[in-house]
This record gives C-alpha cells, structure tokens and sequence, in this order.
C-alpha cells in the first residue's frame, strides 16, 4: 500500500487485514466523522430521508448509529471476552434522540482514547488486538454513516480521506466478505479488480460458487474493474454511491452482482 509520509512509523498492520493506520488515527477518524454524522443530522432534521439507506429516516440512522457506539463501547469498557448482544435501539426523537446520540459517541471516542494497548475482549474480524480492531472497526462504521447522514443534506456525502478511504476497502473486501457469510458469489470463476487511483492500492477479488471472496492486494488478470479515487470506490463497494460514481471496464454484470449481494 502507499503510505503517505505523514505518520508513517508504528502503523497498525496484520497481515491479513488488520488495518494501515496508528490505533489514534482510527479514532480520530471515529471523532471526526460522528461529529460530522450529528451535524448533517441537525441540518436535515430527524425527519429527513436518507437517500443512501432507502426507507431509513435520519432518526433510525441515529438510532442505529447510537445503538452501535454503545455496544462497542460496552465490549471495550468492560473488556467482555464473549459476544454480546446488541442493545434494543432507544424511542427516542427529534432534540433529545441527537444528545442521546451525541452522548454515545462521546462515550465511544472516551472509551477507545482511555483503553490499554493490552485489551482483550471479544471481536469478529482479524487485527493486532482487540483495541485495534475495535478503533478500526468503528472508524468506517462512523464513516460511512456519516455519509448517510449528509446524503440528506443538500450539499450530499463529502470526501473521505483517501489513506482512511483504502483502509476501509482493505476492511471490507478482506475482513467482512473473508468471511464464510460473504454472499458474493459466482456459478463460475470470476475475478474482480479494484483500483484507488490516488493511492495506488489495487485489490484482486477471485470470486467462485463454493468459497467466499479471496482477495489479494496485488493485480492480476480481471473480468471487470472498478478504479477511482479511494473515497469513491469506498462508498461505491459499501453501496452508497452508483456504480457510475466511479469506472467500471470489463464484464458490468459482476458489479451488478457487488451491489445485489454484497449488503453487510
């Protein structure tokens, strides 16, 4: 990956999928993105659809988010080392849903700034440590609810950093569709190529019947590709722009299939 020369020293990296960037990095980006999430929210107003998550209003995006935030927060908190739960979304609406929501993510940011290094508690995809994978995880879970949240605002989703934008590429295609559960599939052989022309970062997803994605960071010989700046492609691969938000060369049905199946 091309690493910018800012902070490029003690960078969270596993060699599978653990992430690129500082574990303080994530959690900025967890700061940053969450307060920018509650003001779009303000701006549109709890009422205010939300075009990227078709039947969502901005109050079920801030319950959803806010329930999230907690839930992490309990695992750091209390260092829980098996699943737990998800907590039952608060009722909450219009002034008060925004300050319970604002209170949760500033709980969250608290808890990940004040944990050690050494925390171990339950997590689901691979990473260095459970502090890694958790400051990773709700850095793009923040991040690309943010882009909901402006998604209702006039102006629309602004940009992601790009180093942040291919991490959460990296996240998405190695961790979550890693996994067996990944229901992108093809009857046969397929291969997808994605390519961040601002990073450099090329990622080469080898699709088939019977195995979840298997994707390499590396290039190769490719059905189709999708390439684009890290910040398109990023909310193009999470299904919140259009396909036409970046370009597409090759066969166009394999992403079709992305945004059929690929939902998390």
């Amino acid at each position: 990956m091309v690493v910018r020369p800012r902070d490029c020293q003690n960078r969270v990296m596993d060699s599978t999928s653990g992430g690129t960037l500082k574990i303080t990095e994530y959690v900025d980006a967890v700061e940053t993105a969450g307060l920018a999430l509650a003001e779009a929210a303000g701006e549109a107003g709890v009422g205010a659809a939300v075009p990227t998550c078709p039947g969502w209003r901005i109050r079920d995006l801030l319950r959803h988010t806010t329930k999230v935030h907690r839930w992490a927060t309990e695992h750091i908190v209390e260092a829980h080392p098996t699943y737990r739960p998800e907590p039952g979304e608060t009722a909450l609406d219009g002034a008060e849903l925004l300050a319970h929501y604002r209170e949760g993510h500033a709980g969250l940011v608290a808890a990940l700034r004040a944990a050690p290094e050494d925390l171990e508690c339950w997590s689901f995809l691979p990473a260095p440590s459970s502090l890694a994978f958790w400051a990773r995880r709700q850095a793009h879970e923040t991040t690309v609810h943010r882009a909901d949240a402006e998604s209702a605002t006039p102006g629309g989703p602004g940009p992601v950093d790009p180093v942040l934008a291919a991490d959460g590429i990296d996240e998405l295609l190695r961790g979550f569709h890693g996994r067996d559960r990944s229901r992108v599939r093809t009857p046969e052989p397929r291969t997808l190529r994605v390519r961040a022309t601002d990073t450099g970062d090329v990622w080469t997803v080898r699709l088939s019947a019977s195995k979840p994605p298997a994707t390499e960071r590396a290039t190769g010989e490719a059905d189709a590709e999708l390439s684009g700046p890290a910040d398109r492609l990023y909310l193009c691969l999470w299904n919140r722009l259009p396909v036409d938000a970046v370009t597409l060369t090759g066969d166009a049905a394999l992403a079709r299939l992305w945004q059929e199946t690929s939902a998390i």
